[in-house]
């Protein structure tokens, strides 16, 4: 049987690039309790070996190593050069995975706490103007008897919660999406014209709409697709990104064809 590893933490060192694979450094603290007699275990450090389709799937580039926390799972071995692995012991990685922030967590957890405070507050909103209707639709036929008074006030009345739902389904917007979403459009759907696919983004700015995404689970736009024939007119930066990263949807705004 061969011996397995997993490693958890963040490239100590820059990304290097071989043919068919990559390596990048590691290290990992032993037990801080030890038998007695027996001296406590120090830093090791490892060098992980991960076949380039495997490393290309994770979405991570020679600045995130150094930044993100992954998983490693494999098993060491002693056959690689010592020029190629630094570390003391090398590992080649079966299966890479890249672990959520802590951050990232504690804002989903803190906002998820805070919706149904929210919506558990609207309804007392709603009593108190339903009561306050309420109290006028009976004090209104005392003071007025008659009662061809009575009929114009009632359009009025009822009119007024329609523009209030009105006004509600225009400011409503898909939950976990950037402002002005108007839909959320499978990725498959999306006509790109040869006028976009001839250029290349910026790759800095590329990444870090990809590091948004990393962060945040989202894009930082929505890309703008006309209406009906689903070709992209803008937005082609976020498209190559949602393909990177590999959405299934994304958040679109509708341009009319003219």
């Amino acid at each position: 049987m061969p011996h397995k590893i997993t490693l958890t933490g963040s490239a100590t060192g820059p990304l290097r690039e071989y043919d068919r694979y990559v390596a990048f450094d590691m290290r990992e603290k032993g037990s801080p309790s030890a038998p007695k007699g027996l001296k406590k275990s120090t830093f090791i450090s490892y060098t992980v070996f991960v076949a380039k389709k495997a490393f290309n799937k994770t979405g991570l580039t020679k600045k995130s190593i150094m930044h993100e926390k992954v998983l490693i799972q494999g098993e060491p071995t002693l056959d690689i050069p010592i020029d190629e692995c630094p570390g003391e012991v090398g590992v080649i990685c079966f299966q890479i995975t890249v672990l959520p922030n802590k951050n990232d967590k504690e804002k989903n957890e803190s906002d998820a706490k805070k919706e149904p405070k929210q919506e558990a507050s609207t309804p007392s909103e709603a009593q108190k103007n339903t009561e306050s209707t309420v109290q006028e639709e009976v004090q209104e036929p005392i003071s007025q008897p008659v009662a061809k008074e009575v009929k114009p006030i009632q359009p009025e009345v009822q009119q007024a919660p329609t523009e209030e739902k009105k006004t509600e389904e225009k400011k409503t917007t898909l939950p976990n999406q950037p402002k002005g979403t108007q839909d959320l459009l499978n990725f498959d759907d999306i006509i790109v014209p040869e006028e976009f696919l001839k250029t290349r983004p910026n790759p800095e700015k590329t990444q870090k709409v990809i590091d948004f995404v990393k962060r945040t689970g989202r894009l930082d736009e929505p890309l703008t697709i006309e209406k009906g024939s689903k070709i992209l007119k803008d937005g082609y930066r976020r498209y190559v990104v949602a393909k990177t990263v590999k959405m299934n949807q994304v958040p679109v705004v509708y341009e009319y064809q003219k």
